[in-house]
C-alpha cells in the first residue's frame, strides 16, 4: 500500500485527509502512482499533471525519502521504502513570491 501525502488544496478537491493510501500495480513509478491517484480521485485530474502532456504542474514538487523526485524520470522506480509503505510519497505545493 503506497502512502501519498497531499497539500491542502488537493485534499480539499479530493475530499480526503492529509494522507491517502493506494494500491498501485507494478512497476511502481511516479507515472503509475499518479495515474492510480487520479483514477481513484478524478477531481485531481489535470491538477497534478497536465492532461495532455502528463508533465508535472510547475507549482508542485514530488518528494520521497528526503529526496526531490520532481525532475526524475516519471518511469523510474520509486524508492523501496515508498513501495513498502514505510515512507510516504509527498506532493508539495511550491511557494512563490517576491
Amino acid at each position: 500500500m503506497i502512502r501519498v501525502v497531499l497539500p491542502y488544496h488537493l485534499r480539499e478537491l479530493a475530499k480526503v485527509g492529509a494522507e491517502v493510501r493506494l494500491e498501485v500495480d507494478p512497476p511502481i513509478t511516479q507515472r503509475s502512482l499518479l495515474a492510480a491517484l487520479e483514477s481513484r480521485y478524478p477531481n485531481l485530474c489535470g491538477t497534478i499533471r497536465d492532461r495532455l502532456t502528463q508533465q508535472r504542474r510547475p507549482m508542485l514538487r514530488f518528494f520521497a525519502c528526503e529526496e526531490d523526485l520532481s525532475h526524475e524520470s516519471p518511469d523510474a522506480p520509486l524508492p523501496d521504502a515508498v513501495i513498502s509503505g514505510e515512507e510516504p510519497y509527498f506532493i508539495v505545493a511550491a511557494i512563490a513570491g517576491g
